[in-house]
């Protein structure tokens, strides 16, 4: 055995040199000893919610609790409980919410038995059900879908003070 590397020279076409000999082995990546600095180059890094990335209650999924936070939120199963978020709430179809939601903007494909407040945005989808009232900067509600409860949308904080029969006429 060689403790040093010979050079190889050229083999003629027909020669068992002339075969392609196999790749060199890679080196294993170095160890970083801090474990903050180091990145697994296999996975890459998560994305937080405001990259895009949903945080998601799976369909077979029963949960009961609070939600609170920033970014997206999706139900696709069950959830006992409050949800105040500061991003984009979605309970899919087929889901069921029991609970209040505070949101920027409320998605509502299943069911929901509680109040959305303050939302800047509400849609309720083709199926979605929501029984309970509705405070909204706007609302959509598509054919198909029901609803149980008050609402008030389109209003500043400052009107919806104002009750009708208040306001004097001269």
């Amino acid at each position: 055995m060689a403790l040093w590397k010979e050079p190889t020279t050229p083999a003629t076409a027909g020669s068992p040199a002339a075969t392609p000999a196999a790749a060199p082995l890679e080196r294993a990546p170095e160890r970083i000893s801090d474990p903050a600095l180091a990145v697994s180059p296999r996975r890459p890094a998560p994305k937080s919610p405001t990259e895009g990335g949903d945080s998601v209650i799976a369909a077979n999924l029963s949960i009961e609790g609070k939600i609170e936070g920033s970014g997206n939120v999706r139900i696709a199963g069950r959830f006992k409980g409050d949800a105040r978020i500061d991003g984009n709430f979605t309970i899919e179809a087929g889901a069921q919410l029991t609970g209040q939601v505070l949101a920027g903007t409320v998605v509502v494909g299943g069911e929901l038995q509680g109040n959305i407040e303050s939302a800047k945005k509400v849609d309720v989808l083709e199926g979605g059900v929501i029984v309970g009232d509705v405070k909204a900067g706007s609302i959509t509600v598509a054919a198909g879908s029901r609803m149980r409860g008050h609402v008030e949308f389109g209003w500043d904080d400052d009107k919806a003070k104002l009750k009708p029969g208040l306001v004097s006429s001269g």
